[in-house]
């Protein structure tokens, strides 16, 4: 980070953190269609988990380095889309931020976690089957626990916690990781996740969920979209194809993008990896995540592939026009994204990057595609716009408006 934050709506020299990323709750859940009362009761919920870092000022320094953005500040955004239904808005946040060390910082996280539960009538047991594995005297690693609020009408998010599959130590993550899975019911899991470079996350879904999920979040270093293509595990997942045209287009290699025809790109993706052909990712490297909800099979039920666009895009006009197109491949409209980032931030995109942090690509049984776009908060600074370079795509801030006109119209909503 070396700009100062910048055009930020809503600051003042006496803004706190928890203001400023309050208001930005309640400009992006008007945008999705919450209620005026839902708004502010999630953005007075996100200031109470923050605790008291919510009261520091912005010209003050971040209260940590959280792991959680590029400029630290413990909250993130993002907005989910799948065909033929309402966006969807999630809060990311840290609440133990500020703490003086991984230790207490993740009794905050837990003491928040069940204060929600008792809150909202859901039952913490998945977290407490593995509270000891993620908690343990000497924790590692950049962070303790991560809650993610799927902000839903009518007052009662969906809850999910985030936990540090490294905290004993990277070495001893791939442990971690599988015992945790084992004590879940889910013992033959770890067998099936595909080569990777490290663990990341390991998550639970907390509360009303149709099907609960356990997953664990790998990340993969220097991924061609050949490779990407084969690392889904699901029964009845994804075309490798469609995985491969969605990290060509989010990581601005515009040469791996498929045609549409799936047998025909299968064939150049298998002729690809034999030669050892095709843009491979470089710097942050891209993440998958493999959801489990069966006990029996050992098989992912969901996939998602996360592409960190802020690394691979000159500014955020250009992770916008990537995040415009792609919602077009799936016939959802893209004006709740370019919406939600007028609402976190009144600077022009092409003035930083970094505000459009992620493109993810979900898929799980039982549901449509969805499509969602991480956004930065941006509390403390701006990332600068990076310089023009072969390993970026070369489309201007005036394309943005282009890939709108152009982008499909969304499919009609269902029942």
């Amino acid at each position: 980070m070396t700009g100062p934050r910048a055009g930020s709506a809503g600051a003042s020299p006496v803004a706190t953190l928890g203001g400023h990323a309050a208001r930005q709750l309640l400009r992006l859940g008007e945008n999705v269609g919450l209620s005026a009362a839902d708004c502010e009761g999630y953005a007075r919920t996100l200031v109470e988990a923050l605790g008291p870092v919510a009261r520091r000022p912005l010209e003050l320094p971040p209260p940590s380095r959280s792991f959680l953005s590029d400029d630290h500040t413990p909250v993130e955004f993002s907005v989910s889309c799948e065909p033929g239904a309402a966006p969807s808005l999630r809060v990311l946040l840290e609440p133990g931020a500020g703490e003086q060390d991984l230790t207490h910082n993740g009794r905050t996280g837990l003491r928040v976690l069940r204060e929600m539960a008792q809150r909202w009538g859901f039952t913490t047991d998945p977290l407490d089957e593995v509270e000891d594995l993620f908690f343990p005297s000497s924790p590692q690693g950049p962070l303790a626990l991560w809650c993610a609020l799927e902000l839903r009408p009518g007052g009662i998010p969906k809850v999910k916690v985030y936990l540090n599959s490294a905290v004993a130590g990277r070495g001893r993550a791939a442990r971690t990781v599988r015992r945790a899975l084992k004590r879940l019911g889910h013992g033959e899991a770890y067998a099936s996740l595909p080569e990777h470079d490290r663990h990341l996350f390991f998550a639970l879904d907390l509360g009303d969920w149709a099907e609960p999920r356990v997953k664990v979040y790998l990340a993969h270093d220097e991924l061609s979209a050949t490779q990407a293509g084969t690392l889904c595990r699901m029964d009845d997942g994804p075309h490798p194809a469609e995985i491969e045209e969605f990290f060509g287009i989010a990581a601005g290699h515009d040469s791996g993008v498929v045609t549409g025809d799936l047998e025909a790109d299968a064939d150049r993706a298998r002729g690809a990896r034999e030669e050892g052909t095709g843009p491979r990712t470089v710097r942050r490297p891209v993440q998958t995540c493999h959801a489990f909800t069966d006990t029996g099979t050992g098989l992912p039920s969901g996939f998602t592939l996360y592409v960190p666009v802020r690394d691979y895009a000159r500014h955020d006009g250009e992770a916008l026009v990537r995040a415009t197109t792609l919602l077009g491949r799936y016939g959802v409209d893209p004006t709740p994204v370019l919406r939600a980032s007028t609402a976190i931030s009144e600077r022009r995109p092409e003035d930083g990057v970094g505000l459009v942090a992620y493109l993810g690509l979900a898929h799980q049984r039982g549901r449509p595609p969805r499509v969602t776009t991480y956004i930065s908060s941006e509390a403390y600074e701006v990332r600068p716009p990076a310089s023009d370079s072969g390993a970026v795509a070369k489309a201007g801030p005036g394309d943005l408006l282009a890939a709108v006109a152009l982008s499909p119209a969304p499919l009609p909503a269902g029942p």
